[in-house]
């Protein structure tokens, strides 16, 4: 091997090292496009999830508000109905009482 076969390896292997520094680097810039379009990809995915999620729970917010209306009628109407029932029993009692020779209520 004389001086012009080892000149020639090293410009083959210059050559060589220098294809594949190239190819290695077209390599990295697709893998980092690649890596931007799946995380633009994944913040618009997590994006319409969030929306989703802030959408549902709104609905279950209102559904709270609208049985907490709607236990406050109730209570509203059972608070009058309850305040009937001890004024007929007190207006009862008080009558059965005024009559005592007819009526007797015995407690205990």
């Amino acid at each position: 091997m004389d001086e012009n076969d080892r000149q020639f390896i090293e410009a083959l292997f210059d050559k060589h090292t220098q294809l594949f520094q190239q190819k290695l680097a077209e390599q990295g810039d697709k893998f980092q496009q690649n890596l931007v379009e799946q995380r633009m990809e994944f913040q618009q995915f997590v994006s319409v999830v969030s929306e989703s999620f802030d959408h549902k729970l709104a609905i279950v917010a209102e559904g709270h508000q609208m049985l907490a209306d709607k236990l406050e009628r109730v209570e509203s109407s059972l608070a009058g109905k309850i305040d009937a029932v001890a004024a007929d029993v007190s207006a009862h009692r008080a009558d059965t009482e005024a009559h005592h020779g007819i009526y007797r209520i015995k407690e205990g």
